[in-house]
């Protein structure tokens, strides 16, 4: 089963900036999408932004013109530049990849998660 661990996270004052990582432990057939997801307290699981194995990208409207994301595939990574960032940020941020397994089977893989506080 692929893991995808994350880190990155911690606390930073509103208007500064974080950098989160996630990669996948092992090799697989391939990744088709990946994705960073967030869930504020109370709050329903959302998607921050997504890049596909092309490089095409998108961003839910909150946070567009703020965050960055890329990918490095020979490295089986994704990252999230978050920058100008304000206290509704604040969240566990998720990791999720859809990876081809050696199979051609499909699966939705997620990572542990990592909080991102944005407070002063």
């Amino acid at each position: 089963q692929v893991q995808l661990v994350e880190s990155g996270g911690g606390w930073v004052q509103p208007g500064g900036s974080l950098r989160l990582s996630c990669e996948a432990s092992r090799s697989v057939f391939s990744i088709i999408n990946m994705a960073w997801y967030r869930q504020a307290p109370g709050k329903q699981r959302e998607m921050v932004a997504v890049i596909t194995s092309g490089g095409g990208t998108n961003y839910a409207d909150s946070v567009q013109g703020r965050f960055i994301i890329s990918r490095d595939n020979a490295e089986r990574t994704v990252h999230l530049q978050m920058n100008s960032l304000k206290p509704e940020d604040t969240a566990v941020y998720y990791c999720n990849a859809l990876v081809v397994n050696s199979d051609l089977s499909t699966k939705a893989e997620w990572g542990q998660g990592t909080l991102v506080t944005v407070s002063s």
